[in-house]
This record gives structure tokens, C-alpha cells and sequence, in this order.
């Protein structure tokens, strides 16, 4: 077994633990099964699920077994662990839907044909819906002390806030803890990872192990994903950026992370990447002597791009950032497009326009597009040598543009000047 308690340590992932004087060893001594849970409140999993994923992945690739839970039966209720209002409940139908969706990128980023160490994924609902109301208190809830309940901070801080706490809320820590005392008897598991938030979960979980079982579960938290201002990792002004094509494009995910701030980039290296302390360290003395080539983001949203989606959605994601930038656009659908400039003014035109009198002139297209007030504004932009169409120069002032001069499907890119892009699309 590798020493991955050390590095665990280094990258600053250990929150909390319940054995620190123990935990190395026990680590090292075998290989051990260890689980981690995810709600299925969406179809894909989004960047601050990462991180629990990530640490799953550690653990397997340092000899032991990973169990990822989806939790089918928990996400009916959902968790008020950092909450203040409780959530809207998901119909079945939505449920297994997502369950889906994160079923897919869990069998992406950890292996499930490696031998003894294969990872494991399971569906809380399997098991908890064999249970009658009944049957769980008794063999369940009689072993929960409610004190207990009480002390957690998660039931703690909603009792004293104004939206309070229901009973189904309430008995989500019994449903996550007995996850935990049925994975120790189906698959020997012996230890929780989670997020700091899920404290209180994971130590119910051991207690319940303790009380059913009499057996030593263990647990480890690791921090949340947050910025340095505190605010949540990978939440932009349109949303969440989800792990997902279909939801991010592979652009708008490399785009994240060249993006973020030299004081995040570090953690973010360290918390969600697989290199080494050696290139860490060499890429955060580069932060402090040349902060301006900004070398850690792009190793980053190089490995985190590559890890997502792929070599072709890196390919893809960097040939899209150079068409920002200015390179020639080709081999590019209205897809790609939309997603690179999603934030550029655009206006609807009718295909016609490209047909008629030998196609659009360039001149009426800047127009059109806003890009100039006027004919003779965009005259003298294309003399300057400031007119692009599809960041190609215009150097012909009577220039047409056809149907071949399409980007995608349907788009036109213009561009005055260094940055000032608009897109016109044809219907």
C-alpha cells in the first residue's frame, strides 16, 4: 500500500477524522473498502462533486476498494446538512433519470475491471425500499439515540433557523448511517469519505455501526470546494459547471478553470488533479515569479479537461479558445460556436440574404450586426483593416458573403478590431 494518508495530508485534503493516530497505519497495513455518497439532485455530476469522486479514485489507485453510492432512496428526501431550506422532493421518474446520467461519469473516472480493488456502485434504494416503516424502527431507529441526533450541527442549525426542520429531514441521518452499517455487512466496508458538511452524517454512521454491528468503522472528511473569498467552487453567473457536455461544453469547463483566480489555483491543483508534488510546487513558484503566464491554470484546465472529457474535448476546447483569440475558424458546428461566443451580441437574419444579388455584403453585414452604425463606419473599418469574417481580414470593401462563408450550420462570426466579435445566424 502507498503512504496515501501523506499525500492526502500534503494536498490539504484531511478535514476531520475519527482515528488520526490510527488511520495511517490501518491505511497501509491492507487494502480496505471505502465509501463515499452522492445525491442524485441532477442528471451529472457538477465540479464540487469532484472532489469526493477525486478522493475515491486516490484511494483506489493506492490499492484499495471504492464504493460510490447514488443515493436513490436518500434523494427523496435530501440532506439538510449546509441547507436553510428544505428541498424540493424529486418524482421517481426524475430520480432514475439522474441516477442515469451519474452512473455514466462515476464508470468514467474510477475503474470497475481492476480485480480485487474494482470499484463498486450501488443504489441505496435497492435496499432501503425492502424495509416497511415499521421494520426500520424497529431494527433501525431503536439503535439511534435522539440526543445524539440533537448535537449534530447539521440538525442544530436548521432547528434554530426560521424554515426549521420536518421529521423526513430529520430522518435522513438514519437512512445515510444504516447505508453505511449495510455496506460494513455486504462488502466489508470499514470507512465514510465525504465532504466537512457531512460530519455529522459520517460519525452517525460509525455510532450506528458500533451499536447494530459492534464493529470500528472509520471516517475522514475533506474540506469543501471554495474559493479564498469563501463562496463555492465552479458556480458562475449562468450556474453550476457541471461535469456533463450537455450542460457544459467542454469550452465553458476549459474556460473555468483558465479563469480562475492565482490565490484558487493552487488548491485546485492540489484538491482535484492527479500530478505530482514535485510539478506543484514548480508550477506555484511560477505563480509568484511570472504570474502573468498564468502556467497553473492552464496545467490545470489541461488535466481536469483532459480527465472530463476526454483528449478530443481538450483538442476541441483549445481550438475553441484560439478561435477567441483570433485563429481561423474551421471544423466547427453552430454547437461550438454558440457555446464560444455566448456572451457576443447576435442577430437573426433569413438565408435568403446569401442568395440574393451574389450574397450579403460584408458592408450591410457589420450593420446588421451592430458592429457598425453605418455603411460608411463599416467601409472605413475594412480600409483600417479591422473587418474579420470568420477572423479572416476583409480586405475588399464589396467583399460578398455566401452561403460557403458559413462557420457552422448557420453562423456568420464577425469581428472589428482585436475583440469586438458579433454573430449573425441565418434561418
Amino acid at each position: 500500500m502507498s503512504d496515501l494518508f501523506s499525500d492526502l495530508q500534503w494536498r490539504g485534503l484531511i478535514h476531520q477524522t475519527t482515528a488520526d493516530e490510527h488511520l495511517q497505519s490501518w491505511l497501509t497495513a491492507d487494502s480496505r473498502t471505502v465509501y463515499a455518497g452522492f445525491d442524485p439532485t441532477a442528471n451529472s455530476l457538477h465540479v464540487g462533486s469532484l472532489l469526493p469522486v477525486m478522493l475515491l479514485r486516490r484511494f483506489q489507485k493506492a490499492g484499495h476498494r471504492p464504493i460510490a453510492i447514488v443515493g436513490g432512496a436518500t434523494g427523496m428526501i435530501g440532506d439538510p446538512s449546509g441547507k436553510s431550506a428544505e428541498r424540493n422532493l424529486l418524482s421517481e421518474e426524475q430520480l432514475f433519470a439522474n441516477l442515469a446520467g451519474i452512473e455514466a461519469q462515476m464508470r468514467h473516472l474510477l475503474d470497475f475491471d481492476c480485480g480485487e480493488q474494482s470499484a463498486v456502485l450501488v443504489n441505496n434504494h435497492d435496499w432501503m425500499s425492502q424495509f416497511s416503516y415499521i421494520e426500520f424502527l424497529r431494527d433501525v431507529g431503536k439503535n439511534f439515540p435522539v440526543n445524539v441526533m440533537m448535537q449534530k450541527d447539521s440538525v442544530k442549525s436548521r432547528l434554530g433557523s426560521e424554515a426549521g426542520l420536518s421529521y423526513t429531514e430529520f430522518s435522513y441521518m438514519l437512512l445515510q448511517a444504516y447505508d453505511f452499517v449495510h455496506l460494513n455487512k455486504q462488502y466489508g466496508c470499514e470507512m465514510q469519505i465525504g465532504g466537512s458538511d457531512q460530519w455529522g452524517n459520517v460519525t452517525a454512521g460509525i455510532d450506528l455501526g458500533r451499536r447494530m454491528l459492534g464493529t470500528q468503522l472509520y471516517g475522514m472528511t475533506c474540506p469543501l470546494l471554495t474559493k479564498t473569498d469563501g463562496s463555492k467552487m465552479g458556480k458562475t453567473e449562468s450556474g453550476a459547471i457541471w461535469l456533463s457536455p450537455d450542460k457544459t461544453s467542454p469550452y465553458a469547463f476549459y474556460q473555468y478553470w483558465v479563469n480562475v483566480a492565482d490565490e484558487d489555483a493552487g488548491m485546485c491543483l492540489r484538491f482535484l488533479t492527479e500530478l505530482g508534488r514535485e510539478e506543484i510546487l514548480a508550477l506555484d513558484e511560477s505563480m509568484e515569479l511570472e504570474p502573468h503566464k498564468r502556467a497553473s491554470q492552464k496545467r490545470l484546465a489541461e488535466e481536469l479537461t483532459r480527465l472530463i472529457h476526454g483528449d478530443e474535448g481538450l483538442e476541441k476546447a483549445v481550438k475553441a479558445t484560439d478561435v477567441f483569440f483570433g485563429a481561423e475558424i474551421e471544423d466547427l458546428d453552430d454547437q461550438d460556436l454558440a457555446h464560444i461566443f455566448a456572451d457576443v451580441p447576435s442577430s437573426e437574419q433569413e438565408f435568403s440574404a446569401l442568395d440574393h444579388d451574389g450574397g450579403l455584403s460584408v458592408v450591410d453585414a457589420f450593420v446588421r450586426s451592430g458592429l457598425s452604425k453605418s455603411k460608411g463606419e463599416a467601409r472605413r473599418t475594412i480600409s483600417g483593416g479591422g473587418a474579420y469574417v470568420n477572423n479572416r481580414r476583409v480586405e475588399n470593401p464589396d467583399q460578398k458573403i455566401t452561403r460557403e462563408d458559413l462557420a457552422g450550420e448557420s453562423m456568420i462570426v464577425l469581428r472589428s478590431g482585436k475583440r469586438k466579435y458579433a454573430l449573425l445566424q441565418f434561418l
